[in-house]
């Protein structure tokens, strides 16, 4: 598979070696030599200096032969610029772009292509943690539509059937942890104060599975 990255800053280089790795044939962009710095000694892949916008730079990439493409620079607007070219002139099957101002994600998204931000993720993440709430979303993905929770149970839940509270033709229970150790998931277990479930449901059911909780919606100590 070959994959051309646009930016070798942290996650450009990070997400270049990883691929790398993995076998992939990598090729790396940015308009500054002094960027590959950020790529291992041992990486393997090919990098292109130039200004991505230069249309002989995307050649030199090879783009017409790309599977996949994603652009993480620090400018929001290039980011999107550059996936929705790869997509729409180069036909390119998959393409990412990096959101880094949560402001502007709006108006990448505008161009109907997957968006990845840790900025937004991140504060969201943070704020649950910094919280006293038992159910803390600790992944994310938010073009697949996908949020994995992990819910502490409440004393005042001990002894309820895990069914009734987490009915699971609404709830997918991925994971239940009792001091440490894994247990079976079965519906008709009692739950214990103090129990790791791991679980993913859409938005409306999490709202009400918040209300059974009575997680308001501010909800710092």
């Amino acid at each position: 598979m070959k994959v051309i990255i646009v930016g070798c800053g942290r996650i450009g280089s990070t997400l270049a070696y990883q691929l790398d790795k993995k076998k992939y044939r990598v090729t790396i962009i940015d308009k500054e030599a002094s960027a590959f710095d950020n790529l291992p000694a041992d990486f393997r892949g090919h990098t292109i200096v130039g200004d991505v916008l230069a249309r002989d730079v995307l050649h030199r990439a090879e783009i017409e032969e790309a599977d996949a493409l994603a652009s993480v620079t620090n400018s929001d607007t290039l980011n999107a610029l550059i996936a929705h070219v790869a997509r729409t002139e180069y036909q390119v099957s998959k393409v990412v772009a990096r959101n880094y101002d949560p402001r502007k994600r709006q108006l990448q998204e505008a161009f109907d292509i997957p968006v990845i931000g840790s900025a937004g993720w991140g504060a969201d993440r943070i704020e649950d943690m910094l919280s006293d709430a038992p159910l803390h979303a600790i992944f994310s993905d938010p073009n697949a539509n996908i949020v994995i929770y992990e819910l502490e149970v409440p004393e005042n839940w001990d002894g309820q059937i895990i069914e009734e509270l987490l009915p699971q033709d609404r709830c997918k229970l991925l994971s239940w942890k009792r001091a440490g150790q894994p247990l079976v998931i079965s519906g008709k277990q009692s739950l214990e104060g103090g129990d790791l479930v791991y679980l993913s449901a859409d938005q409306e059911e999490i709202q009400t599975l918040r209300g059974r909780l009575g997680i308001q919606q501010e909800h710092f100590a």
